[in-house]
């Protein structure tokens, strides 16, 4: 095993060992040494016909883990890659006990404890299942509850599948674990989410028995006798919660229930705690769960993994459609000072007449993921970037695609268009920093010195420099004109996901892994000043056109307002249900629009806080957020491929 994969990841000691590899505990170099797992995949095969399509077939697992990793309670996918002929997933570590050790230091589970793993573990394994994976290996061991809010965490989706392979397996197939799988997979493989149900049932009776489920099933008789076994130890359950699990491991499929929701409906009955006992206070009543609530998911299953390569491009009809914006509230231009009301939080919405934005046109042709956008500030020009490596310039009077660069070996994270119009920059995970012709596609320079991913890219508002914002924990300032490196900015602790420059051209903030923001001072390179404020990763960052304040967006799913002179927080904007991705500001300083995982857009008033609209047309997280010149248009990107340019209509 390398003892640091990618000069990032660290390992520290092996803990567990299976058929599909090894899994590690590993800290992470470049996340304040967080820890994390590394699983490595080896692929028994031969030639390289073959360790391509393995390699294709991870990729696509990857892809599934990514999007099961947007709920809080899967373990977040933090990398996928291959190394030296071996292929490696990173996942977040959670720290907790799992089920099982739980078990045997605190003894058998109570009712109202099985009720509590039910109302918490039912939501996500719905998600899941809407996801269109089966988890195909649910057992005491695969729940772990984590010790910072004891919320049950769903782990280790090694043999999880999409539902249309699993219901196709081969004759034969045995997957899962024995006692906890029901028959169906045991035998041929087949799964279904009554399948999941079943060994959510088994595991239940597991903590309530503390035998194996294999042991309290007669097959002869074709009945479980774990109700005898409760009956000889002097403990009893409640007959509602008793036909729950009776339906939960019916051997027949069909005789299960088929859906989460069809669970949580018969187990609102016995949703009351008990008299002789009290729910956990870390778990909601589970009257407060509706049926049919599911967290935001991400891009569609049947989307293309991220190392895909673009197969054409095809235009949508540029033309007005109707629209998805929820106007609620009017925004007011009032200016932002510090006041006794700084750092309040505001989430609207209020209630009043609003500008309207409606999507005008859909542009499609990118094969991936659009990661990225920036307009023309003189002319009808949007260019985008996107995991499928490649950027794209679009004509935003007619929605055509003028050209595709393909110059970048990896996906394309960043773009930023010139001052005048006549430069286009991207920045890529293939470490580069490329400045391009924007009228003609030429490439122009290719500036080589990040050692990891670039993820932002922006060139000062006088056009003499450009910053670039890398993993490598660096920003790097270089010449427009000629691409000499300038000066490199140091001393952040995680990787910079976003930089910003003021109007003046003379301060750059940068946000990332960190959860801090860095302001910087451009002529001398000086660090001036850190702001604390956020508790997870600041994914993007802006000024407003009048440098007086900086707004940041998180994975925390807020976005902060600053005092750009005194670093003091103004206000909290919070009302995204997932992690914001990307903030703009318009050019009139008066609005803030913010694209979230949860696939809404949103925009509010900067100078009171209130939300205005909300946009619902995408159909997965939204990434990138582009404003034109003159605020009347602006662009999003997403996780669905496709880019949506929306007017403002009144």
């Amino acid at each position: 095993m390398i003892p640091l994969l990618r000069d990032r990841y660290r390992i520290l000691q092996p803990i567990g060992q299976g058929g599909f590899g090894r899994t590690y505990l590993a800290i992470d170099e470049d996340r304040l040494k967080t820890r994390c797992v590394v699983k490595q995949f080896s692929p028994q095969v031969q030639s390289a016909r073959s360790l391509d399509k393995a390699i294709r077939l991870f990729d696509q697992e990857a892809v599934r883990l990514h999007e099961l990793g947007e709920h809080p309670q899967i373990p977040a996918l933090l990398a996928y890659f291959e190394q030296e002929q071996r292929l490696y997933l990173v996942q977040q570590f959670i720290e907790g006990l799992n089920l099982s050790q739980e078990l045997q230091q605190q003894g058998r589970f109570s009712e109202q404890k099985i009720r509590d793993v039910l109302a918490d573990l039912l939501p996500v394994l719905r998600f899941v299942h809407e996801c269109q994976v089966v988890h195909r290996d649910i057992t005491p061991s695969n729940i772990v509850r984590r010790k910072l809010d004891h919320k049950l965490v769903l782990i280790d989706f090694g043999v999880a599948k999409l539902l249309r392979d699993v219901t196709l397996a081969q004759p034969g197939t045995k997957i899962g674990t024995e006692g906890y799988s029901p028959i169906e997979q045991l035998r041929s493989g087949k799964a279904y989410p009554a399948s999941d149900l079943y060994s959510l049932g088994a595991t239940c009776l597991y903590l309530m028995t503390r035998v194996k489920p294999e042991d309290l099933y007669d097959p002869l008789q074709g009945r479980w006798l774990w109700r005898d076994y409760l009956a000889k130890k002097g403990t009893n359950i409640s007959q509602q919660l008793g036909q729950i699990l009776d339906k939960l491991l019916k051997d027949l499929v069909s005789d299960r229930y088929q859906a989460v929701d069809e669970v949580l409906q018969d187990l609102q009955a016995v949703a009351a705690p008990l008299p002789d006992s009290a729910p956990k206070p870390s778990n909601p009543p589970l009257s407060s769960i509706p049926p049919t609530s599911q967290p935001p998911r991400s891009r569609p299953l049947t989307s293309q993994p991220p190392t895909s390569r673009p197969s054409g491009y095809s235009i949508s009809s540029f033309t007005s459609g109707p629209s998805s914006s929820t106007p609620v509230s009017q925004p007011v231009s009032q200016p932002i000072t510090a006041n006794p009301s700084a750092g309040r939080t505001f989430s609207g919405p209020r209630q009043s007449q609003a500008a309207l934005w409606r999507c005008v046109g859909t542009l499609t042709g990118h094969s991936s993921w659009v990661m990225s956008l920036a307009m023309s500030s003189r002319k009808q020009i949007l260019a985008s970037g996107s995991l499928d490596d490649t950027i794209k310039v679009w004509n935003l009077q007619t929605g055509s695609l003028i050209r595709t660069l393909p110059g970048h070996l990896k996906a394309v994270n960043s773009v930023a268009i010139s001052p005048d119009g006549q430069l286009l920059v991207s920045g890529s995970d293939d470490t580069t920093v490329k400045i391009w012709n924007l009228q003609t596609g030429d490439l122009l320079n290719n500036l080589v010195g990040h050692s990891r991913d670039v993820n932002s890219v922006m060139i000062t508002p006088n056009g003499l420099l450009l910053a670039s914002g890398s993993e490598d924990r660096t920003v790097r300032l270089w010449k427009v004109r000629t691409g000499e490196l300038l000066r490199t900015l140091s001393g952040t602790a995680g990787m910079v996901k976003s930089v910003a420059i003021s109007p003046n051209s003379l301060l750059l903030a940068s946000g990332g892994l960190d959860n801090q923001i860095k302001l910087w001072h451009l002529g001398s390179g000086e660090l001036t000043r850190t702001l604390y404020g956020h508790f997870n990763s600041v994914n993007s960052v802006a000024i407003t056109p009048d440098g007086q304040i900086l707004a940041s967006g998180s994975k925390d799913k807020s976005i902060r307002l600053w005092n750009l002179s005194t670093g003091e927080l103004v206000r909290t904007l919070t009302g995204h249900s997932d992690m914001v991705n990307a903030i703009a500001i318009t050019p009139d300083g008066r609005m803030l629009i913010s694209g979230s995982s949860d696939k809404t857009i949103k925009i509010w008033s900067i100078g009171t806080g209130d939300l205005i609209c909300n946009l619902t047309d995408h159909s997965n997280p939204v990434s990138a957020i582009a404003v034109s010149a003159g605020g009347q248009l602006f662009a999003s990107g997403s996780w669905d491929n496709t880019i949506k340019i929306w007017q403002l209509t009144s």
